[in-house]
């Protein structure tokens, strides 16, 4: 298999994933997946597309993550492993879109209004 190439993106943060061939090694930014992500509930929720189809000691993912935060970059990265899933074996696509992992999250910060102190919040009214 050649190299499979997919995105992902979550809020601010972007991952690039590079999947081919392997023994199940994830690697993050030249360093190790558990390494990057010390939280228990991000490794999991980031290995949950290729434990549903019975596939994480298949591949090995190379992946570049730039931008956003530690959960934004989790969920990123879970995209982008779905959609790369999809890319290697299209027969897969009906369970990964029923567990909801082909859904990319849109929402995003809202900007801050001038006038206000933040996006929604008003000074506090004073009427004399």
């Amino acid at each position: 298999m050649d190299t499979i190439n997919a995105l992902g993106r979550r809020k601010s943060a972007i991952a690039r994933i590079y999947v081919k061939d392997g023994k199940g090694n994830i690697t993050v930014n030249k360093r190790s997946f558990e390494e990057y992500f010390t939280v228990a509930e991000h490794q999991f929720q980031i290995k949950r597309p290729l434990q549903t189809i019975e596939a994480s000691e298949k591949y090995d993912i190379t992946v570049n993550l730039i931008g956003g935060g530690v959960k934004g970059q989790a969920e990123a990265l879970r995209l982008a492993i779905a959609r790369a899933l999809v890319k290697i074996n299209p027969d897969d696509k009906v369970v990964l879109k029923k567990e909801g992992f082909l859904r990319r999250d849109s929402r995003v910060v809202e900007r801050k209004k001038p006038g206000q102190p933040k996006a929604r919040k008003k000074f506090q009214f004073s009427k004399r």
